[in-house]
């Protein structure tokens, strides 16, 4: 009798101890990112495992997990990877810099607009010392090389804007394309105006051609990409977005995204919507001057600001 009373106990005492484990374990949202796109998601070095991965947007999929008391898991791949992720359910989303496209819309179920603020909105070409500031019509780009990111509206825009002859080189990841440019391998680089700041501050050979490529409204922003079908989820995205949205958060996660990746955040200058300078930051982040006006108010659906892949 002790004896069965005993295993009893016993079998007791581990169910209770599995309740509790399962209690206290977390579930976890998992986030596609192509992390070679700084200052929106790159790799800090000094850092390793799941810390190693910062930037804007990694800031954003933290804040979104936290918000759905989800612990945070980041998976990097290859850009166009991470769609794939995407539309076969591997991950919960993809956040990585991306633009509004028919494409997407059509295979994904999209977020609401965020935008990144500073230089995000604008789409150029970076080159070589040879040809800074000398490519600044799209006509200059006849017959040389340049490189686009897999996938991405850069690529896009290169081939609908560009001259006919324009030789595009398709790479999976910035970095590979970064050093392609450096070795002379190609001529120039399409990047998002931001992401070419941040390639520039730290490789003294390359420059600017001057050149920006024209976009859509629509295109100025980031969305997120969510398998689709999953409206319930998306429905929670889009509610934290707008909470961090009137909560100010994007300029701040610009500014650490920035310093981080060595932009001078000296640069980065907000506008209203007449065109007025609003808020200039400095590099440690703190207004200059007068106290800037309110800038983070819920803009039309057409309005809206940002880096965009």
């Amino acid at each position: 009798m002790k004896k069965i009373l005993s295993f009893v106990l016993a079998a007791a005492m581990l169910m209770s101890l599995s309740v509790f484990a399962l209690a206290d374990e977390k579930e976890t949202m998992t986030v596609a990112l192509s992390p070679d796109f700084a200052p929106s998601e790159f790799v800090d070095t000094s850092k390793s495992g799941q810390d190693q991965y910062v930037g804007f947007d990694v800031s954003l999929a933290k804040y979104i997990a936290e918000n759905l008391g989800k612990e945070l898991e980041i998976k990097p791949m290859s850009f166009d990877a991470c769609q794939a992720a995407v539309q076969t359910g591997t991950v919960d989303m993809s956040i990585s810099g991306y633009a509004y496209t028919e494409e997407r819309a059509e295979n994904f179920n999209l977020s609401d607009f965020y935008y990144t603020g500073g230089d995000a909105t604008g789409q150029t070409i970076i080159t070589t010392k040879e040809y800074e500031n000398k490519l600044t019509e799209a006509e200059d780009f006849s017959g040389l090389t340049i490189g686009a990111q897999t996938a991405s509206l850069q690529l896009n825009l290169c081939n609908t804007q560009l001259p006919d002859d324009c030789n595009i080189k398709l790479f999976t990841d910035i970095g590979t394309a970064v050093e392609a440019l450096r070795n002379g391998n190609i001529d120039a680089l399409a990047v998002a105006e931001d992401n070419g700041n941040a390639i520039l501050a730290s490789n003294e050979a390359l420059g600017q051609t001057g050149f920006m490529f024209e976009i859509e409204e629509n295109q100025e922003a980031n969305v997120i990409l969510l398998k689709k079908g999953d409206d319930e989820l998306t429905e929670q995205v889009n509610a934290i977005l707008a909470q961090a949205k009137e909560a100010g958060l994007y300029e701040k996660w610009n500014l650490e995204a920035c310093e981080l990746a060595g932009i001078d955040t000296s640069m980065i200058v907000t506008y209203d919507d007449e065109g007025n300078v609003a808020a200039e930051a400095s590099a440690s982040g703190e207004d200059e001057g007068e106290e800037a006006a309110e800038t983070d108010e819920e803009a039309p659906a057409d309005e809206v600001e940002a880096a965009a892949d």
